[in-house]
């Protein structure tokens, strides 16, 4: 039994004040002898005990009339199946947690789970006193908040318009939203109900969810089983230099959940729509596994395609999306330095000379008209023979390569290197610590080259499809320029990479990644006082593969982001004020948050919106990025916990008395019994308040007419 004015009780102090006036009452008076009262002494002992039986029977009517009503201001209550056989119950919120994540759209026996708990909610309602109020709490909540209903049919309605989703919540998540909502609320009962099929997943939170005091909390488990579930957990584009009717290769991740072996799984690569390439994989229980399928682009822009596997089951992760990005043109910022010689840079650069889906176009500016450049607007930066970076400057580099941005380096004469070597240290990368200049005249038989290339990374993305038709395995052998004077450049021990070195060990060509963008760093000035480079063959396919690579950064794929999650962006080169949108298949349009920073936009993508698919972003009209939004990879494990261990476990994040309602065959009784059972409570004011009537009632009897006294 439970008190819901428990402070009231105080109230049954006032029980001891007929015992106080009887107390009172007998108190002996003095003894005074007189003579003619001396016959009084022969009263019989008899009449004197039925005095003394009304006087206690008084008192005891009295205090018990009192502490009654005390009892019925403290309002008690009785729940539980005693108070079930009473019949009737006190008002009760009556919370009803719904499970509707991508697993619920399994069947059994009974159908299917998510069918099965709309039942079972609709049972629990039938069982509601007209005096009941209604909490229907979705998980995941994807944007939608709890809501009170205060009649049947309005929660009703509102369940039969639920929908399975997307997201991924746990089951503790959703009982600390349900905790905000019943505090204070002026009801006897507080019944939580969680129908959900209690997958592991949604088992891993660990953070306390206090219900408040009082609560019941009552699970209903739905499903009989776990699933074996295989599914497709990661697509990653593994070339960097992707370029229209080029091969391009794919890594596509398998995750098997179940308990056995696969063999011969099947794996499909479909680009636009168009099934171009299929293998064959092997993965064992509970692990992962992997293969590479090629395919060449037939087009430009931004292309839509996924990896998937033969139809099972749960079709929620038999697919996974990604997004190829082919600019149909790479827009080239030329950095030129007082005095640099940019000839060959600016041929090279040319339509003619551009590949058909690689066309770059240049804008050249003086080293001086830098600091007033937006970097943001270009996919790659070429800083020819620039003698000078401020620190502004040196910032607006930092910046843009944070985001994704490419730089490509030549030195060049009257370098003021300590300036360069402060933006590297900003990098992470290393120091330039002089010039190596080759001397004839000391040394008349010396190689006028101050070095040749000694070491190539051949692995490295710049070189990818360069060197497969090589025979036999032959490593590749590089065209070897004359190096009249090259920076002595020491690598630092950050993100950097040397791809070219000399011999000696000094680099050529470096790579240092910031961020979700490179540099890279060559040795030698674009002109031919320093080398003959620019003249070489090898000079046009290098220069275009980095700037290739470089404008890859942050935008060779769509972003990623799961369902119910949320994703910052980081625009460059959005002027200020113009709206980003993001834009769904459907043509269907979200505005998201957004705040302007330092060489472009900041925005934040999350919500109801974002269910698995494809979105693009739009900087007014113009389409700046994909996103891809993908099922919670938690909802791909189908194990479900044992419901006795999901009780435990909510009961020591909850504080709160943990009970199952079994369903089904094995329930062992039935549903209407079980419910009425776990969650009736009956208020006994009206109890105590009537026994303090009889009470009274039986004292005048007892006052009026009981008189020992006549009877002696």
């Amino acid at each position: 039994m439970t008190f819901l004015n428990p402070l009231l009780l105080l109230g049954l102090a006032a029980a001891a004040i007929p015992l106080i006036i009887h107390l009172f009452n007998f108190r002996r008076p003095r003894r005074v002898d007189f003579s003619s009262l001396v016959f009084l002494h022969e009263l019989k002992k008899s009449t004197m005990q039925r005095v003394r039986i009304k006087q206690w029977l008084l008192l005891a009517l009295r205090t018990l009339a009192i502490a009654s009503v005390a009892l019925a201001f403290a309002r008690p209550t009785m729940t539980g199946p005693v108070a079930g056989t009473l019949g009737g119950s006190g008002r009760t919120t009556m919370a009803l947690v719904v499970d509707r994540s991508a697993s619920m759209t399994l069947r059994d026996g009974g159908g299917a789970y998510f069918d099965q708990v709309q039942t079972l909610a609709q049972a629990l309602l039938q069982e509601a006193g007209s005096g009941d109020e209604f909490l229907l709490v979705p998980v995941p909540a994807d944007g939608q908040s709890p809501t009170f209903h205060q009649n049947t049919a309005s929660v009703i309605e509102a369940l039969e318009s639920l929908e399975t989703g997307a997201g991924h919540e746990t089951i503790a998540g959703a009982l600390r939203r349900t905790a905000a909502y019943l505090t204070d609320r002026p009801t006897i009962n507080r019944d939580v109900f969680v129908l959900s099929d209690f997958q592991e997943s949604t088992l891993s939170d660990s953070l306390a969810a206090e219900l408040p005091e009082g609560t019941r909390l009552l699970l209903m488990p739905v499903g009989t089983d776990g699933r074996a579930n295989v599914a497709v957990s990661d697509v990653r584009v593994v070339s960097q230099i992707v370029t229209e009717d080029q091969p391009v290769r794919f890594e596509a991740v398998i995750t098997n959940h179940g308990a056995e072996d696969l063999q011969g799984l099947v794996v499909s690569l479909v680009l636009e729509g168009e099934r171009v390439a299929q293998a064959t994989l092997d993965v064992a229980a509970e692990a992962q596994a992997s293969t590479l399928l090629t395919a060449s682009p037939r087009g430009s822009g931004w292309l839509s395609g996924r990896i998937e596997l033969e139809e099972n089951a749960y079709l929620f992760d038999n697919a996974r999306a990604f997004a190829l990005n082919i600019p149909e043109q790479r827009n080239v910022l030329l950095v030129e330095g007082v005095g640099a010689d940019t000839r060959y840079l600016q041929i090279a650069l040319s339509s003619d000379l551009s590949e058909r889906s690689g066309r770059f176009v240049t804008e050249r500016i003086e080293e001086n008209a830098l600091a007033s450049t937006t970097l943001g607007a270009y996919d790659a930066v070429i800083l020819a023979g620039v003698q000078t970076l401020s620190t502004g400057e040196q910032a607006a580099i930092e910046q843009y390569l944070q985001g994704g941005g490419g730089v490509l380096f030549f030195a060049g004469d009257d370098v003021q290197w300590d300036e360069y070597n402060a933006l590297l240290g900003r990098l992470g990368g290393g120091r330039i610590e002089g010039i190596s200049e080759a001397r004839p005249d000391s040394d008349p038989s010396r190689d006028l080259s101050v070095g040749v290339f000694d070491r190539v990374d051949t692995d490295h993305p710049l070189f990818e499809g360069m060197f497969e038709s090589m025979p036999g395995g032959e490593r590749p052998t590089l065209e070897q320029p004359m190096l009249l004077r090259s920076i002595d450049y020491v690598a630092g021990s950050g993100n950097e990479q040397p791809i070219i070195a000399l011999s000696g060990g000094r680099p050529f060509l470096s790579e240092i990644r910031v961020g979700q963008g490179s540099l890279l760093l060559y040795a030698v000035e674009a002109g031919v006082s320093w080398s003959d480079f620019p003249v070489r063959g090898l000079f046009l396919p290098m220069l275009h593969r980095s700037l290739v690579y470089l404008s890859a950064g942050g935008s060779v794929v769509g972003e990623a982001m799961e369902a119910g999650a949320s994703l910052q962006l980081l625009l460059q080169g959005i002027d200020p004020g113009v709206e980003i949108r993001v834009r769904n298949r459907d043509g269907e349009v979200f505005i998201p948050e957004q705040r302007e920073v330092f060489g472009g936009v900041v925005t934040t993508l999350g919500g109801a919106f974002f269910l698995p698919g494809s979105y693009d972003v739009m900087a007014g009209s113009e389409m700046v990025r994909r996103v891809l939004v993908h099922p919670p990879a938690l909802e791909s494990d189908l194990a479900l916990a044992d419901p006795e261990a999901a009780a435990d476990h909510l009961s020591d994040l909850t504080a709160a008395q943990v009970d199952i309602v079994k369903v089904g065959v094995a329930s062992g009784a039935p549903l209407d019994e079980q419910l009425r059972a776990a969650r009736t409570g009956v208020e006994l004011w009206n109890v105590f308040l009537a026994l303090a009537l009889v009470f009274l009632l039986a004292e005048m009897v007892v006052s009026k007419h009981f008189r020992p006294e006549a009877a002696a």
